[in-house]
């Protein structure tokens, strides 16, 4: 086990996707000694996707996780030019808000309760609003002449946020090894869907599983500064030069890294939503596992019975988006021993509650 002072002043961070770089910025920005092993690639598991949509929980039914998402967003754009200014890379964030249209009356009357719940929840410091469908290019069907902005939702290109989270944590002193290679200090487990496997067969608890996704990079120039769309399901999601439409969410599938006909049909159905996108050329298609808790809350803290050891996953569908507020958080932790965390995201709380597995399972 590693020395109290070694724990202070080292850390190992196993795994290079999005909590792992950012939990490794985040520690090496505050002076500590940082080794990122990767055993793959940078961006290997869910983390190298490519829709990157940062987006808020809708203002009701509030809760601890909506409050640190929200917390998460609203510290996004300094947190990610600080990450630019250290790597002189680009992430590709930007904060240029979402529409969804809305189909009928029950529709608009839920989106007036949200307007109000933003109103008492966001601090002031964005907006959901109804207001009239628009005509122009970059304008979803809406069926009621209708539709939802709210201006907290950012975008993130993932794979530029990567290399400039890597360059970032080179640029302060951080190594990164990819590879295998030795732990030294702390140790900080960021390894997705493999890691939650590991350690729902370590515990004999069903603590976790994976969720297919799909999705698709088209080739389009959208007016620079649009907002991202959310519509039939669909994330759509300009990036300058093209445009993200995803994700399918699958439990069942043959093989979690090809794509097929369920992506076909998102495809279709992101171009009946949005007129724009009929002739553009498909560039890239992509599927990959994200890693989910089965408390649907990311998993962060420090890893029962394992002194000196920490977790943070299950980033499932708001990994880009909370990871800011979480790595500085866990970096608290690591450093201090403390962190103004959820309760919902510790892992022992997620293991007392858990239940055991199929015998079947283990």
């Amino acid at each position: 086990m590693a020395s109290l002072a070694a724990v202070k002043t080292e850390v190992t961070v196993r795994g290079g996707g999005i909590f792992g770089l950012c939990v490794a910025y985040a520690l090496a920005r505050r002076g500590l000694r940082v080794r990122l092993i990767e055993t793959r690639r940078i961006g290997a598991g869910a983390s190298g996707g490519i829709v990157g949509a940062l987006t808020p929980h809708v203002p009701e039914g509030w809760n601890d996780k909506k409050a640190f998402q929200l917390a998460a967003l609203l510290m996004a754009p300094d947190w990610w030019a600080g990450v630019t200014a250290a790597s002189g890379l680009p992430s590709g964030y930007a904060r240029f808000g979402r529409l969804q249209p809305l189909a009928d009356e029950a529709a608009l009357t839920l989106a007036r309760l949200r307007e109000a719940g933003a109103r008492a929840l966001w601090q002031g410091q964005a907006d959901w609003r109804v207001e009239p469908a628009l005509p122009g290019e970059w304008q979803p069907l809406s069926p009621s002449g209708l539709m939802v902005r709210d201006t907290l939702s950012a975008r993130i290109t993932p794979h530029l946020a990567l290399a400039a989270l890597e360059g970032a944590l080179r640029a302060l002193g951080g190594e990164v090894i990819l590879g295998q290679a030795e732990d030294r200090g702390a140790v900080l487990w960021a390894t997705g869907t493999e890691g939650l496997a590991d350690l729902q067969a370590q515990t004999g608890k069903a603590l976790a599983g994976a969720v297919k996704g799909q999705a698709a990079l088209l080739r389009l120039d959208a007016p620079a500064g649009q907002p991202q769309i959310f519509a039939a399901g669909l994330h759509i999601v300009p990036h300058g030069g093209s445009v993200a439409i995803g994700s399918t969410s699958e439990h069942h599938w043959t093989d979690p890294h090809t794509t097929d006909d369920a992506l076909d049909a998102l495809i279709a159905r992101a171009r009946e939503v949005l007129p724009a996108l009929a002739e553009a050329p498909v560039i890239q298609r992509w599927a990959g596992l994200r890693p989910r808790a089965a408390s649907r809350a990311p998993l962060a803290g420090a890893w029962p019975q394992r002194p000196g050891h920490f977790i943070v996953n299950g980033g499932f569908k708001i990994g880009f988006a909370v990871a800011p507020l979480l790595a500085e958080r866990m970096a608290d932790l690591i450093e201090t021993g403390a962190a103004d965390l959820p309760a919902a995201f510790s892992p022992q709380t997620l293991l007392d509650k858990a239940k055991p597995l199929p015998l079947s399972s283990v």
